[in-house]
């Protein structure tokens, strides 16, 4: 068989993620926060920026699981192909 699947990403790279969304998120609820407008609008604007993370991160699943299922196809398909190669014997004649 195949060696495991290994991770694309590094640790630097996962956490610049991570610390990029949490400062935009925050920046964005502080912004939310300080407008200089009536709470309904606040509250509108604060629902919003939920919606738009939640829908976010769904959207990332999403792309994560049909990738993940393409690498899976493509994995039991070379796992086949490997099963038949290794099974089959070119100097084997038939009904001999």
């Amino acid at each position: 068989m195949s060696a495991p699947m290994q991770s694309r990403t590094t640790a630097a790279y996962y956490i610049q993620a991570v610390l990029s969304f949490a400062l935009s998120g925050a920046a964005l609820a502080v912004g939310i926060a300080y407008l200089p407008v009536d709470p309904w609008t606040r509250a509108f604007l604060a629902v919003g920026l939920l919606w738009t993370v939640t829908s976010a991160f769904t959207l990332a699943k999403v792309v994560r699981d049909r990738q993940e299922t393409t690498d899976l196809v493509t994995r039991v398909d070379q796992a086949r192909l490997d099963k038949l190669l290794t099974e089959h014997d070119p100097f084997k004649v038939e009904g001999v």
